[in-house]
């Protein structure tokens, strides 16, 4: 049998606690023309301001490795609308190892509450190459928590997810809006720090994405700054949309 001592010697309140310090997001998200959403944020960048992570090039890159378990319980759940469901991802920018995050995405009545913590460069070198993990006393709630899904559930990386992301802020409503282009996946998770990392778009040539997300309400005026007929809604969530496109590739091939 596992032993879980480390587990529930923690404090039962760790994961309420947690969540109570972030909000449930209202979360949409819209396929889009690369001229449609180039247009959008031509009227964002005028009224909203850029978040301050990004660099001279305008925009940064976002790379994640997403877990499944043996049953790929998390894409099915994707599939099927599954509601609550949750996913772990580990999360780098600019391909840079100096700021490693472990997430949990959730997904609550519609909305969706991201929980992180700090991950050292060792430990996510173990989990994508399925070595043994540690785990202390100290370390957080969600480090625990998923070190548990590890053990029970089989959990291991299924798919690497890059996108280089513009993104915009407004205070008031806590408003992220943002413009995500060349949505790439990948498997080769020994270059997961690389630059060379290798990948495969997967939407048709030309067509990108707009996320919109936002706590309570959204201000009237970027709601009418977005308005579009040419956005297309959609529940999927990247991670699926890789996830699907390699199913598909392995199939053929």
């Amino acid at each position: 049998m596992f032993n879980l001592s480390f587990f529930q010697n923690d404090n039962q309140n760790s994961q309420n606690q947690l969540s109570r310090k972030k909000k449930y997001r209202h979360e949409f998200k819209y396929f889009s023309p690369e001229y449609i959403l180039s247009y959008l944020e031509e009227r964002t960048q005028h009224v909203l301001y850029k978040d301050s992570h990004v660099g001279e090039q305008g925009f940064y890159n976002i790379r994640s490795i997403y877990f499944d378990d043996l049953f790929n319980t998390c894409y099915r759940e994707n599939e099927d609308g599954t509601d609550p469901r949750e996913k772990f991802r580990i999360r780098i920018y600019n391909n840079s190892p100096e700021r490693i995050t472990l997430e949990l995405k959730q997904k609550v009545r519609g909305k969706c509450l991201k929980l992180s913590t700090p991950l050292s460069r060792e430990r996510c070198e173990n989990l994508m190459y399925g070595r043994r993990l540690d785990v202390k006393n100290e370390d957080s709630f969600l480090y625990k928590k998923f070190y548990t899904q590890i053990l029970m559930r089989g959990f291991k990386p299924v798919n690497i997810v890059c996108y280089d992301r513009v993104p915009f802020i407004w205070k008031e409503g806590n408003v992220r809006v943002t413009y995500d282009r060349n949505i790439r996946s990948g498997s080769d998770f020994t270059k997961f720090f690389d630059a060379d990392l290798p990948t495969r778009p997967i939407l048709p040539a030309g067509t990108n994405l707009l996320e919109v997300k936002f706590d309570e309400f959204i201000p009237d005026f970027i709601s009418e700054i977005l308005q579009t007929s040419r956005l297309q809604q959609t529940s999927f969530s990247k991670y699926y949309l890789c996830r699907k496109y390699n199913m598909r590739s392995t199939l053929k091939s």
